[in-house]
């Protein structure tokens, strides 16, 4: 089979072809093709691959390219893991927003909307040829904001377009770690938005052993979401968010936090992945080790402001692994074995979700076959879940509508909007500082 990563060139993408090499099943991916923009980028990354690679009998063969057509013709699944503007516009996307006193975050509030506004057009633009050129193709998205960019692409492609993303996967493992269950024998009821959902229940054997955690403020407080909310917070709940939802509940302390933090997590990454793609230009340099280290650095500084104000500390040892492209492995092999499984993803809503129309994508556990990925009845969320999840649904369409009229005044409406946006003045604001560091901002008039 035939797997294209757009954004080859990208940091991460050696976790990807790190878990291809582990399958050795009839039927698993023969060949990669990496498409980026960068052709340096490209070339780091293809280096990196081939010492994964090295010793490896059969492994993947590794082809790059920066024509985008090529890289999709004849494709079996298609990666979509790509950055429009880089982290230069992410950096910009925090900067802009923090000046106005609101989150900049990459997928929350202002900072996700810009990201959003730049990407939709792109995306759109990659599924249209993805129909075009490989019309039997599945598209796994994990380009962010995950579940903007699934639904904008599912408008070209159907069902046919999966997003994936490792917070509900590291969530619900870290939960079951603390229970003493094994994760993978662990029925986890999740539900919401992409970086906007509840753990409501973990079931092993047929039982509920939420209860039992919430319960017990030692076990509560001992992983990083009982010290990131606080157990009083979450035994309020009820249920154990998703991460992402810290820069709801405690949102000013996050915005005071950025601000005061000597660089925002895109300027860190900026420059720290800056440094690792610099250092390939050089032939000599070992490539993994230092993609391993760059790495390890990265998942260490996840998040850390917000661990900071809560006082949560260091991140477990155990959560530095990541997990995406583990999921993006287990949904190939579903599609394309019928190896029948059970994941949570972003897929269209089919009445999951009675607050929400069919159309939309919303991140639920599903059934995953050959056929595809099939979202599982869920109970309704509560009220205040159900207001959240309604109010940035009603976002994420204002930017679809915004990168599809280019109507500046309906992006005007989407920052307003945001329940982390408080004053139409600051989303005007906002609107004219984006386009101003942004030239992929231009079709707004």
């Amino acid at each position: 089979m035939k797997l294209t990563i757009l954004g080859g060139g990208g940091f991460r993408v050696p976790l990807v072809y790190g878990a291809l090499l582990s399958d050795r099943a009839e039927g698993r991916v023969t060949r990669v093709v990496l498409h980026d923009l960068d052709p340096g980028r490209l070339s780091a990354v293809t280096r990196v691959l081939a010492e994964q690679a090295a010793g490896v009998p059969d492994a993947p063969t590794v082809t790059a390219t920066t024509d985008l057509d090529e890289a999709l013709s004849g494709a079996d699944f298609v990666f979509s893991a790509i950055r429009v503007g880089g982290l230069e516009g992410r950096a910009n996307d925090e900067r802009v927003a923090l000046a106005e006193g609101v989150l900049g975050q990459e997928t929350v509030g202002a900072g996700g909307i810009a990201y959003g506004l730049r990407t939709v057009p792109t995306v759109v633009d990659i599924a249209r040829r993805v129909a075009r050129l490989a019309p039997d193709a599945w598209v796994i998205n994990f380009t962010n904001p995950a579940g903007l960019v699934t639904e904008a692409m599912s408008r070209h492609l159907g069902d046919r377009v999966i997003g994936i993303c490792d917070s509900p996967v590291g969530l619900g493992r870290r939960i079951a770690r603390v229970l003493g269950a094994d994760p993978k024998e662990a029925w986890i009821d999740y539900v919401g938005l992409n970086h906007l959902g509840w753990v409501r229940g973990l079931r092993v054997a047929g039982r509920d052993e939420l209860p039992r955690l919430l319960a017990d403020p030692d076990l509560l407080g001992s992983f990083e979401e009982g010290k990131l909310f606080g157990v009083d917070w979450l035994q309020s709940l009820g249920a154990v968010p998703n991460e992402y939802l810290h820069y709801y509940y405690y949102n000013r302390e996050a915005v005071r936090a950025y601000q005061e933090a000597e660089k925002t997590r895109g300027a860190f990454l900026r420059d720290q992945q800056g440094h690792f793609y610099e250092q390939m230009k050089d032939p000599g340099a070992p490539a993994l080790k230092a993609w391993d280290r760059t790495r390890a650095e990265r998942e260490a500084t996840y998040m850390a402001e917000n661990r900071e104000t809560a006082g949560a500390g260091e991140r477990d040892a155990d959560d530095l692994s990541g997990g995406y492209e583990k999921v993006a492995l287990a949904l190939m092999r579903a599609i394309a074995r019928d190896e029948r499984t059970t994941l949570i993803l972003n897929v269209r809503n089919r009445g999951t979700l009675s607050v929400l129309d069919a159309e939309a994508v919303i991140e639920v556990p599903c059934l995953v076959d050959a056929n595809g990925a099939h979202p599982v009845a869920v109970d309704p969320l509560p009220d205040h879940a159900t207001g959240l999840v309604c109010a940035v649904k009603a976002v994420e369409r204002e930017v679809l509508a915004a990168a599809e009229s280019g109507s500046r005044t309906t992006a005007v409406k989407a920052f307003a909007l945001h329940p982390l946006v408080d004053s139409v003045n600051v989303a005007r604001r906002l609107v004219e500082g984006y386009t101003e560091v942004h030239p992929g901002l231009d079709y707004l008039k």
